[in-house]
């Protein structure tokens, strides 16, 4: 008996690795998050029990798993996006571990990687940006030290913000110092599903536009020179010239 915490994507039920959407069809016991996971992503299941995270806490979670454990039932444990980025699966995994039941993880694609797609963005450029900073605003749960906006935004790399367009204020108050006024930043809301929009603009206008928008949650936050500049040096790797184990 396995417990596989699988990433179901961002949204489009197409974006589902092979390998997640073969344990969704073939375990016994799914229990998926309701609230990001798309019904469309359980298409073609044969479970015997289907239940809604979204509806539970930890412990009523663990229990179920504890159940399936005790009856050798595999579990498909769906989280959207890719479980390892704020995909509360480390407090699973503590119990899982505690009760010494097997678990694996199935990775999934992102929300950044789908916004970065959906933009038509390379978010590492050469001259431009190198690093992709993943963080999310300080809300219920607050940031370690040295994670604050104030002292992530000094590096000046792409940003991706999550959990934080309610916030966007001050967010941008936070990033203005470091980036500047006209650097590029695009909000993006539920990308990958058929309701899917974003914006894009400049620090000193993105809060205008997307309180015209109305997006008020499940939207990412993107901010970097790479989203809006065609200045950068061509990488070494298919530069002619330029020898290398494939290319002599």
């Amino acid at each position: 008996m396995t417990v596989f915490f699988i990433g179901a994507g961002p949204g489009d039920p197409e974006l589902i690795t092979v390998k997640g959407q073969r344990l969704i069809h073939r375990c016994p016991v799914i229990i998926y998050a309701g609230s990001l996971v798309p019904e469309a992503v359980l298409a073609g299941h044969s479970a015997e029990l289907l239940v809604n995270s979204a509806e539970l806490h930890l412990e009523q979670i663990i229990e179920l798993i504890k159940n399936a454990h005790a009856k050798g039932q595999d579990v498909a444990r769906v989280h959207s996006g890719d479980p390892s980025l704020y995909g509360a699966i480390g407090e699973q995994i503590r119990h899982l571990r505690q009760l010494q039941i097997p678990f694996e993880i199935v990775p999934g694609v992102t929300a950044t990687a789908a916004c970065a797609a959906l933009l038509g963005a390379e978010l590492t450029l050469p001259d431009v940006s190198q690093s992709v900073i993943l963080t999310r605003y300080a809300d219920k749960t607050a940031m370690p030290p040295g994670e604050e906006f104030s002292s992530l935004a000094q590096h000046g790399a792409t940003m991706a913000i999550h959990l934080g367009v309610n916030h966007l204020q001050k967010i941008v108050a936070e990033l203005l110092p470091h980036y500047g006024a006209d650097c590029p930043i695009a909000v993006v809301h539920r990308a990958t599903w058929p309701d899917q929009d974003w914006v894009l603009g400049t620090l000193n206008d993105i809060e205008q536009k997307v309180t015209a928008k109305g997006f008020r949650r499940t939207a990412l936050i993107l901010v970097g020179r790479v989203l809006a500049t065609d200045h950068f040096s061509e990488s070494s790797l298919y530069r002619a010239g330029h020898a290398h184990l494939y290319r002599p």
